[in-house]
């Protein structure tokens, strides 16, 4: 089930999101992850974020600023199950177009937003990593 996020649902959320950085994101130190966790639990409940709950458990969530994704993640035991694509698919029914950025070197995302019809609009330097990232839209 696709809620939004509830005040209780903040620290599930935010490890989902820790956990999901260090692992989908190795070429960037865990350390940086983990210096931004604080200011990205206070962020969570000013964005738009709606989660995916299976048997009272978040399995996942995406994160919206306006018609920004902010960011898909999925509790690592439950990738590939198909949850992202749920979550976008819920945020493609309500907006009429999407953009985000994606790191290059996070490939399998880039092949996601892709196969969920995500252009590359252009390329440019995440100014607090140093890594290249692609800027993508999607349009209804």
């Amino acid at each position: 089930m696709i809620r939004t996020l509830q005040k209780a649902d903040i620290n599930s959320v935010a490890d989902i999101w820790l956990d999901t950085n260090i692992k989908t994101h190795n070429f960037i130190p865990a350390q940086y992850w983990k210096d931004n966790f604080e200011t990205v639990k206070t962020m969570l409940s000013q964005a738009d974020v709606y989660v995916y709950e299976n048997s009272n458990k978040i399995e996942g969530f995406i994160g919206l600023n306006e018609n920004y994704i902010a960011g898909i993640f999925v509790r690592n035991e439950a990738q590939s199950t198909g949850i992202g694509k749920q979550l976008l698919d819920f945020i493609k029914s309500i907006k009429q177009q999407l953009h985000l950025s994606v790191y290059q070197k996070n490939t399998q995302a880039v092949k996601f937003y892709q196969r969920e019809n995500f252009h590359i609009q252009c390329e440019n330097t995440d100014k607090n990593t140093n890594e290249k990232e692609y800027i993508m839209i999607w349009k209804q």
